[in-house]
């Protein structure tokens, strides 16, 4: 079974502060020796334990309530499959690539995702925990009412992220790109922004109190923040 190591961060008062911010727990996963999979179509409420599926075409399949622990998904095209409620443990995804994946009220938890091509994925009401997301580019990734503690973002680009009306616990952007991020109702506590370049907020500018941000993304916030309180700021003659 893989294991997962935690990464060092100070907590509050730690002396460093009010820009303090306590750190994500990465995920460090260690597969065992896989076996392939034999192919075939996935199955709802099916248990898939330590195996590696390699260029697997799971378009328009259906996975509903499945289980993968200790799996690794590498080439995968996922377009149109129907995985809600899966559970995803302990493992790693490389390169899957796929429009319209259903992972509505999944659970993620000790996963890595790499250079992934994603397109209107739903993770709405999902539960991540102890997630690296590392390169690779999602688009209208759908987050709405979920819930992530422990996530990192990694030098990847979201486009137009929902992140509406979710709870967010030690999430930190690094190097990556926020496009057009929806924020409107979320809850944030120790989220760490500061990494994300560029930062873009379509709404909800005025959730981000738990959110820790740089100078020079407050200076870029300001029309936003400006508009957000009503404020009007005209040109000087």
């Amino acid at each position: 079974m893989a294991r997962s190591a935690t990464s060092g961060g100070g907590g509050r008062g730690s002396g460093r502060g009010p820009a303090a911010v306590r750190a994500a727990r990465r995920p460090e996963v260690r597969l065992p020796p896989l076996e392939p999979w034999d192919g075939g179509e996935l199955e709802p409420d099916g248990d898939y334990d330590g195996l590696e599926f390699r260029d697997a075409d799971f378009a328009g399949q259906d996975g509903a309530g499945a289980r993968f622990m200790d799996c690794a998904l590498t080439g995968c095209a996922l377009d149109e499959v129907s995985m809600p409620r899966a559970r995803l443990l302990d493992s790693v995804l490389t390169g899957v690539r796929g429009v319209g994946t259903d992972l509505a009220e999944a659970t993620l938890r000790d996963v890595e995702l790499h250079d992934a091509r994603l397109g209107g994925t739903q993770l709405h009401g999902a539960v991540l925990e102890r997630v690296l997301i590392r390169g690779g580019k999602i688009d209208y990734l759908n987050l709405r009412w979920s819930r992530l503690k422990d996530v990192v973002f990694e030098g990847c680009v979201l486009v137009e992220p929902d992140f509406g009306g979710a709870r967010l616990e030690r999430v930190a952007f690094v190097g990556c790109a926020l496009k057009e991020a929806d924020f409107s109702a979320a809850t944030l506590t120790d989220v760490d922004l500061r990494g994300a370049a560029p930062l873009e907020l379509a709404r909800g500018v005025d959730r981000l109190s738990g959110a820790v941000v740089s100078p020079a993304q407050l200076l870029d916030l300001a029309p936003v923040l400006a508009a957000q309180l009503g404020m009007r700021v005209p040109a000087e003659e």
